[in-house]
């Protein structure tokens, strides 16, 4: 399906701007999905392409977008506020379209600052789903992203590769989970940060197209709960 270019209104603290996004509705979806990118890349990379197409072609809504900082043309995430503010404005977008229900999802950054934006409690999504969620920097395990998802109340989903740094060690990780009100985690058998496994060699967007199986089945349960 194709996706449609769209413009989506942020409030920045210094100023109102707008971000891009790109968005595919589907007659009789059973569920927005939105789909942040990760710190390194924007919303058109092969594994977001991959996912969101399959999504898509699943019978789901999907609307992606990119933070200000890439809009910008800056490679570095800018402050943590104008990510939140940029999820906001995406809520805000979705409602102008008549929809008041989706579930934030994001890779990486992406999916991390849509934890924080829920944790204030400025974003409202169905449920949060995390595509390999950064709960440090790898070989940092001393500097946890973590204290603000007690709070969270909707259903969260952690698909993590069994290999990645960012969430080693596995205990620690795991510890975190436990805190979390409502939390599962799907593994990906010797997945990494991107879900590449070592010795199979698999285009980014085959592996985001793979993967959209587990984030549509997490949805269609929360909608048949």
């Amino acid at each position: 399906m194709t996706a449609h270019a769209v413009r989506i209104p942020v409030a920045l603290p210094a100023g109102a701007t707008d971000v891009s996004g790109l968005w595919t509705g589907v007659a009789g979806s059973p569920a927005t999905i939105v789909l942040a990118h990760g710190a390194g890349a924007g919303m058109t990379h092969p594994f977001l392409e991959g996912m969101a197409g399959a999504l898509s072609d699943d019978g789901f809504s999907v609307l992606r977008f990119v933070f200000p900082y890439v809009e910008a043309g800056r490679r570095m995430p800018g402050p943590a506020a104008h990510a939140v503010a940029t999820w906001v404005g995406v809520q805000t977008w979705l409602a102008t379209e008549g929809i008041a229900s989706f579930v934030a999802a994001g890779k990486s950054y992406g999916g991390r600052m849509a934890s924080v934006a829920t944790a204030e409690g400025v974003l409202s999504p169905r449920a949060l789903v995390y595509l390999g969620y950064p709960l440090h920097p790898p070989g940092r395990p001393d500097k946890p992203r973590a204290e603000h998802l007690p709070a969270i109340t909707v259903p969260q989903v952690f698909v993590e590769g069994e290999n990645d740094p960012f969430i080693a060690p596995r205990e620690q990780f795991d510890a975190v989970v436990a805190t979390c009100r409502d939390a599962r985690v799907h593994w990906v058998e010797g997945g990494d940060h991107s879900f590449a496994v070592k010795g199979k060699r698999a285009p980014a967007d085959e592996v985001g197209a793979g993967l959209a199986g587990v984030v549509g089945e997490f949805v269609r349960g929360l909608v048949h709960d």
